[in-house]
C-alpha cells in the first residue's frame, strides 16, 4: 500500500510539473503573488531586503507597485490597483525610501531613486488622473531633464562617484512616459541622451555597458545580464528601433541553453566569465537566475513571444511555485524580492511604444522534451516495483 501511495504521488507530481512546462503563461497567478507580497511587505520584508543589498527596500516596493499598475492597465475598474500602487509609491517617497541615497547628488538622491520613483509615479497617473500626482510627476520630470541636459555624460550618478547606465535608462523612459501622458517637453533631452549612448557603447558587445566613468560616461566594464535584462525592458519605451537592435545583440550574446536544456541568461557575454555579486546571485554554469527572471519581461515587451513563453514555462518548473486559494509564491517564498521581479516580469507590456517583433530565437518546442522524458521516467520507475510484483504473481 505504501508503494502504491508513493507511486501515485510521484505520478501526480510528474503530471503537474509536465503541465507547468507546456501550459500557457500563468498571468492569473500574479494576483496570488501580489497578495503574498503585500502580506510580506506588511511584515517588514522591504526592511529585511534592505539589509541584503543597498536597493532592497526601494526595489521591493517599486516592483510591487509597478506590477499593480500593469494589472490595472488591463482592468475595467483599476481602483484596487491604483490604491495599492499609490501605497507603494508613498513608501518610496517616505524618508525610509530616500535614506540609502545622497541628497547632494543631481538630481537629489540620485538617478536610481528618481528614475524608478518617477516611472511608478507616471504609471499610477496613467491609470487615474490626479492633480497633485500630476504636479509631482511634472516637477520630478523637470528635475531629471535638467540634470541630463547639464551633464556631459548620458549617465547620471546613482551614488557619489558611481554610475550605472541601467539607472539612467529607467529615468529617460520616465521622461518619454511624461511626453505620452502630458504635453510633450523632453524630446530634445531624449534625443541628446540617445546620441550620447550610441557614442559610448561597450566595444566588446555593442551594448550599453554595465558601469561607466561618472564624469565622462566612458565604459568601465562590459555589458552584464543583470543590468541588460532591465535595460532591454525600458529601451522599447524610449526608442523602439534602437531597442530592437540592442535586444537582438543581447539575445545572441546572453541567452543560452546550458546542458542543451531550457533557456537561461548568462551574467557575462558568451565566451566571458566573471565573479558573482549580490545582484547576479550565484552563477551556476555562468547563468544568473535573477537576470533570467527579468528577461521574461524584456522578451515580452520586445515582442519575442517564443522566448517569453519558454522562460515562463521554465520558471514554473524550476521555481517550484506553491499556490493556495489566496496566494502564490516561488521557492517557498524564501526571497520575496524574487517574487516581486517575477510578478513584474509576467505582467510586462510596453507603456509608450511597441517595437517590431524580432525574428524568432533559435529555440524550438523540442527543448521541453528532455524534461518531459525525465518526468515520464520518474513516474515509470515509481510504478516499476508494483509492475514486477504483479507480473510475478501472474506468472506464478
Amino acid at each position: 500500500m505504501l508503494r502504491r501511495i508513493a507511486a501515485v504521488a510521484v505520478t501526480l507530481l510528474a503530471l503537474v510539473a509536465g503541465w507547468r512546462l507546456v501550459a500557457p503563461a500563468d498571468r492569473g497567478g500574479v494576483a496570488g503573488q501580489l497578495a503574498f507580497l503585500r502580506a510580506e511587505l506588511d511584515a517588514g520584508a522591504a526592511e529585511q531586503a534592505q539589509g541584503q543589498f543597498p536597493e532592497g527596500y526601494l526595489f521591493l516596493y517599486a516592483l510591487y507597485g509597478l506590477a499593480q499598475v500593469e494589472r490595472g492597465r488591463g482592468a475595467a475598474d483599476p481602483a484596487e490597483q491604483v490604491r495599492e500602487a499609490r501605497w507603494a509609491l508613498s513608501r518610496l517617497e517616505a524618508p525610509a525610501g530616500r535614506a540609502p541615497f545622497s541628497a547632494d547628488l543631481t538630481p537629489a538622491y540620485g538617478v536610481f531613486y528618481q528614475g524608478w520613483t518617477n516611472w511608478l509615479r507616471g504609471g499610477v497617473l496613467s491609470l487615474r488622473p490626479d492633480p497633485a500626482l500630476r504636479r509631482d510627476f511634472e516637477a520630478a520630470s523637470a528635475a531629471l531633464a535638467a540634470a541630463f541636459d547639464a551633464s556631459p555624460s548620458p549617465y547620471l550618478a546613482a551614488y557619489p562617484g558611481q554610475a550605472w547606465p541601467v539607472d539612467s535608462t529607467v529615468a529617460i523612459a520616465s521622461l518619454r512616459l511624461h511626453d505620452t501622458l502630458l504635453p510633450p517637453r523632453y524630446a530634445g533631452t531624449v534625443h541628446r541622451w540617445l546620441t550620447g549612448v550610441r557614442q559610448r557603447l561597450d566595444p566588446a558587445t555593442g551594448l550599453l555597458p554595465h558601469t561607466v566613468d561618472p564624469a565622462t560616461g566612458a565604459p568601465t566594464s562590459t555589458a552584464r545580464g543583470t543590468s541588460q535584462s532591465i535595460i532591454q525592458r525600458f529601451l522599447v519605451d524610449i526608442d523602439p528601433a534602437f531597442a530592437r537592435s540592442q535586444y537582438l545583440g543581447f539575445r545572441s550574446l546572453f541567452v543560452v541553453r546550458p546542458l542543451r536544456l531550457g533557456p537561461a541568461v548568462r551574467e557575462y557575454p558568451a565566451g566571458m566569465d566573471g565573479p558573482a555579486d549580490v545582484d547576479s546571485g550565484p552563477l551556476p554554469l555562468g547563468v544568473s537566475l535573477s537576470a533570467t527572471a527579468v528577461t521574461l519581461g524584456a522578451a515580452a515587451v520586445a515582442g519575442d513571444r517564443r522566448l517569453a513563453r519558454a522562460l515562463a514555462n521554465y520558471g514554473e518548473l524550476l521555481g517550484v511555485p506553491v499556490s493556495t486559494p489566496w496566494s502564490k509564491r516561488y521557492a517557498a517564498g524564501l526571497l520575496p524580492i524574487g517574487d516581486a521581479f517575477v510578478a513584474w516580469s509576467k505582467t510586462a507590456r510596453p507603456w509608450v511604444a511597441a517595437a517590431p517583433a524580432p525574428p524568432p530565437p533559435d529555440l524550438t518546442r523540442w527543448w521541453r522534451l528532455p524534461f518531459l522524458a525525465a518526468l515520464a521516467l520518474a513516474a515509470l520507475l515509481a510504478w516499476l516495483p508494483l509492475i514486477r510484483r504483479r507480473a510475478a504473481a501472474l506468472c506464478g
